[in-house]
């Protein structure tokens, strides 16, 4: 008998087939704490997460029968990957499912900034008719700026193609694209770009810092629908004073919930709360993913 620990909230469809599969017990518990998967993690041979639940050195030094590890969703910083290897135990993500719902959430939020729908929308119902205030620019004929170009990044890049943008990629490799995008250093993006957008996994230190800042053009647009941390969030605080960042939308965060609300509050900011892959399709695949995983590891 396979025992499958769901530890965040999965698709009912997903979940509900793996339950009908013959071999397979199935337990749901959602909102555990670190201390609590310690105790139940021995019990299982998987179990699966999708961001709110950390599985740490310890879950995994605790799960003595432990042999998958899968995250439902793109990246793997919530699992200590390295001491999964450690172990010997498997771990697995669902890259592709989400990319299409991340890439429309960036849209969304590159065009909330440029039209400024978030303080529109509040101003509207505080029963106002702020109409002059709330000028905008299009983002027709615009140069954008994306900083990681694997699935999500061309996902995106299809999509402001479809916007007249004009589009710059950086990314640590070159990526074979028949998509007409020009693939620059990260100084010349961050050099000519009018909206840029991070598409990246975390990383030790942030891609954007003061030094970057610097280097764009007065008046960028930020988005970050990718990790907390690629952005230094005190050096956007400051372009943003400056007038440097004429906008961010913002995802992701440092901290997530985040203590300091200091830049969220910020009037050019509009921020969501990690709402990327939080769409009913994505979410689908991923579980339906997941479950292939487990299929395909420990079905007969």
């Amino acid at each position: 008998m396979t025992r499958i620990l769901i530890a965040d909230n999965l698709d009912k469809e997903a979940i509900e087939q793996l339950k009908s599969t013959p071999g397979f017990e199935v337990e749901v518990q959602t909102g555990l704490k670190e201390e609590d998967l310690v105790k139940i993690i021995p019990d299982f041979d998987v179990v699966v997460v999708r961001s709110a639940t950390k599985i740490t050195r310890s879950v995994i030094e605790a799960g003595k029968n432990l042999k998958l590890i899968i995250r439902a969703g793109i990246g793997l910083d919530n699992i200590d990957v390295a001491a999964a290897k450690e172990k010997g135990i498997e771990v697995a993500n669902t890259p592709a499912a989400t990319s299409i719902s991340v890439a429309e959430h960036t849209l969304g939020l590159m065009l909330g900034a440029v039209r400024h729908h978030g303080p529109a929308n509040l101003s509207m119902k505080q029963h106002k008719w702020e109409k002059k205030a709330f000028t905008g620019t299009e983002l027709y004929g615009k140069t954008l700026g994306i900083i990681g170009f694997g699935r999500i990044g061309r996902e995106v890049a299809k999509r402001a193609l479809a916007f007249g943008m004009n589009i710059l990629a950086y990314d640590v490799v070159e990526i074979k694209t028949d998509l007409p995008v020009k693939q620059v250093p990260l100084e010349e993006l961050l050099k000519q770009a009018d909206v840029i957008t991070l598409h990246v996994p975390k990383t030790p230190k942030p891609i954007l810092s003061e030094a970057e800042f610097a280097l764009m053009k007065d008046g960028v647009v930020i988005v970050n629908v990718a990790r907390g941390g690629v952005v230094d969030e005190k050096a956007l605080l400051q372009a943003l004073n400056s007038g440097k960042v004429k906008a961010a939308a913002l995802d992701v965060f440092e901290k997530e919930p985040p203590e300091d609300f200091t830049l969220i509050d910020h009037p050019k900011v509009t921020a969501t709360p990690h709402l990327g892959a939080s769409a009913e399709e994505g979410q689908k695949r991923a579980g339906l993913e997941v479950v292939r995983i487990i299929k395909e590891k420990f079905s007969a």
